[in-house]
């Protein structure tokens, strides 16, 4: 069986196996193999190629690496624990946001805190025209999903949604100039999601508890790691079966 994620991700970033042979010190024959036989390089060569593709190894060779070398990398992952969101200080949200050079990607029903910045908007537009691909999920306000998180946190059963549609109107700029994707989710949020190219910050959410009181967890993505990859592609799972909004 052919290993159809190194295919995809070399494809998506447009190397073919001469390139990758190059880069690897190996004949493009082995590289086929790689791809067509789903052959395992060697570590310096995974390596290599996750680094060309910015993919974890663990994503691209799920069982090339022994358990307890996984743990320690994965462990080695998580940079701080907050033990609220409110204690992740501005500094470092507005750190994140400008040293992304390729992928803002959010996940959150509501997300208003992040409206208290005025230069937000204006911020995301300069990422954008710098070739920053922001992809923004908020919650489906009509969803009986919103409407039970709502009452979850003791804030009524309308104001969640009321707060969907505020931050939907806060971003709903750079939608209409292309800045940014937007879409809106129906899924049981259990964690927000905020990631800025290879950092991540994971809101865990605590029933009874509003967003702001819960952790947060301080993510940087290592090659051979599995923390941070599981998190991004549960942002996929909640991107791909989400809808456009209804303005």
């Amino acid at each position: 069986m052919p290993n159809q994620r190194l295919r995809d991700s070399l494809l998506r970033n447009g190397f073919d196996t001469n390139q990758v042979a190059k880069a690897t010190g190996v004949d493009p024959k082995t590289v086929e193999r790689w791809i067509n036989l789903d052959r395992t390089p060697y570590p310096r060569h995974r390596r290599t190629i996750a680094a060309m593709v910015r993919e974890a190894e663990t994503y691209l060779w799920p069982n090339a690496l022994a358990p307890d070398a996984k743990k320690e990398i994965t462990q080695s992952e998580v940079v701080q624990v907050y033990p609220h969101r409110h204690s992740v200080p501005q500094e470092q949200w507005s750190h994140l946001v400008d040293q992304a050079r390729l992928n803002i990607s959010i996940l959150v029903y509501s997300g208003m805190f992040l409206t208290d910045n005025p230069n937000l908007i204006r911020t995301f537009r300069q990422k954008a025209e710098a070739g920053v691909k922001i992809r923004l999920l908020l919650g489906d306000p009509a969803s009986r999903e919103v409407a039970r998180r709502s009452e979850e946190e003791g804030i009524g059963k309308g104001t969640l949604a009321a707060k969907v549609r505020n931050a939907l109107a806060f971003f709903k700029p750079l939608a209409d100039s292309g800045h940014a994707e937007i879409r809106c989710h129906r899924t049981t949020l259990y964690n927000s999601i905020y990631r800025f190219d290879d950092e991540m910050l994971v809101n865990t959410h605590v029933h009874g508890f509003m967003a702001a009181h819960a952790p947060v967890l301080h993510l940087r993505r290592l090659s051979g790691g599995d923390l941070f990859e599981t998190y991004a592609e549960s942002f996929q799972s909640v991107w791909d079966d989400a809808k456009q909004p209804k303005w």
